[in-house]
């Protein structure tokens, strides 16, 4: 599918209604397909030097939100030979990071103190 654009336009124009008067009546107006636009005269540009002062920013956080995010793990370490797995370890378990106080869930393990080590009597020499 094609469009053919025309070069020239041309209207024509009729007001004579069939009255006989000596003034013409009928007007072609054509309207150039080409147009040339040209610049005559610019005038002279100024480049000043654009001062650009200092900002004062500042942005606090006032509290951290109180949030549990997980962190899912899954790490695996292997041996490969010619793209066959031949020994592999998988590490999988999650993450936490917890901004909130900590009590733990009742499925999460309590955590424990170890117990402090005794201190070792001194052994007599000879």
């Amino acid at each position: 599918m094609s469009v053919k654009i025309p070069s020239k336009f041309t209207f024509g124009v009729d007001v004579d209604g069939g009255l006989d008067i000596d003034i013409p009546t009928s007007y072609n107006i054509t309207i150039p397909s080409d147009f040339t636009v040209r610049v005559k005269e610019l005038a002279p540009i100024e480049l000043k030097p654009i001062e650009i002062k200092p900002i004062d920013l500042s942005i606090r956080i006032k509290e951290i939100p109180s949030i549990r995010g997980h962190l899912p793990l899954n790490y695996k370490v292997g041996f490969n030979l010619l793209g066959r797995e031949l020994a592999c370890v998988s590490l999988c378990g999650q993450g936490q990071f917890i901004t909130e106080p900590y009590v733990a869930y009742p499925c999460e393990p309590k955590p424990q103190r170890p117990p402090r080590p005794q201190p070792l009597e001194p052994v007599p020499v000879g």
